[in-house]
């Protein structure tokens, strides 16, 4: 890929799943093509607090690998139902640096929409309570999505991030009012992706992150395959056209944006781990 020519590009993949079964007994390899690629961090996604442990594992495993903890809202109805006091007590963890991810999906409709909103909710108090980010999952749902965001914004400032962003111009211009951040994933990528990228051209840089959102959603040239934390680089090398800099420069600007958002990650870690 080209990032591979010119200065060294450091990334963070702000949102995978390693604990998924796909990267069953090939984790140690995957983390490594990860280094490889310039993915120096990496954030791994709770979306069941009963598989809460596995997550917590997987980031425990490595130093440059953090987690969060939190329900998915496709899993609202089959998770227990979850306050913001136990979300708080599992997020007491040097590991665990964000609540999610949570929010709403009206297309897939695994769960009631109105649990769906409760446990989004539940994860927002979390946040405000503690400092510590939102992971946003919005789908098909963006009136719903900008009406709770605001309304517990009312109640008290809280810091997140939509992840794998895919909403109009509209969603985006109400999160970046709010405060929030906006994660693209290799969707950007896609051909018919044309609303996408237009949107990222007017998200101000310093409120980007990528990420790969792997297994899932792997970004040209490597759609079709299963996605893995080495391709966040294709994804950084679109949005660094798009916004009009060098890849090496992306990956500067949205590491330090994830380390800012992130506040509980240790941005010493930065030097030590990209000189090892």
């Amino acid at each position: 890929m080209s990032t591979d020519k010119g200065p060294r590009v450091s990334l963070v993949d702000s949102h995978c799943h390693l604990d998924f079964p796909d990267f069953e007994d090939q984790l140690d390899e995957v983390v490594s093509r990860a280094g490889d690629a310039g993915i120096d961090y990496m954030l791994t996604i709770c979306t069941r607090v009963t598989e809460f442990p596995k997550i917590h594992a997987v980031a425990a495993a490595y130093d440059n690998i953090w987690c969060s903890v939190g329900i998915h809202p496709h899993n609202a109805d089959s998770e227990p139902e979850t306050t913001a006091e136990t979300l708080m007590d599992l997020a007491d963890d040097p590991k665990v640096v964000a609540f999610g991810e949570t929010g709403l999906d009206f297309f897939y409709d695994h769960s009631d929409r109105g649990r769906q909103e409760a446990s989004f909710r539940a994860h927002i108090s979390a946040a405000r309570e503690t400092g510590l980010p939102i992971i946003v999952h919005t789908r098909d749902a963006d009136a719903d999505m900008t009406r709770i965001l605001r309304d517990e914004h009312a109640k008290g400032a809280y810091p997140g991030v939509i992840h794998c962003f895919s909403s109009g111009p509209e969603l985006a211009a109400a999160a970046l009012d709010l405060g929030l951040y906006i994660s693209i994933s290799g969707i950007v990528t896609f051909k018919k992706a044309g609303e996408l990228r237009e949107t990222v051209k007017t998200v101000p840089v310093e409120r980007l992150l990528v990420e790969t959102d792997s297994p899932y959603l792997a970004p040209v040239p490597k759609r079709g395959k299963r996605n893995e934390p080495a391709f966040t680089a294709y994804t950084a090398e679109t949005v660094a056209e798009l916004k009009g800099l060098d890849v090496a420069e992306l990956g500067r600007i949205t590491s330090e944006n994830f380390f800012t958002l992130f506040n509980k990650t240790e941005r010493s870690m930065i030097e030590s781990h990209a000189a090892s």
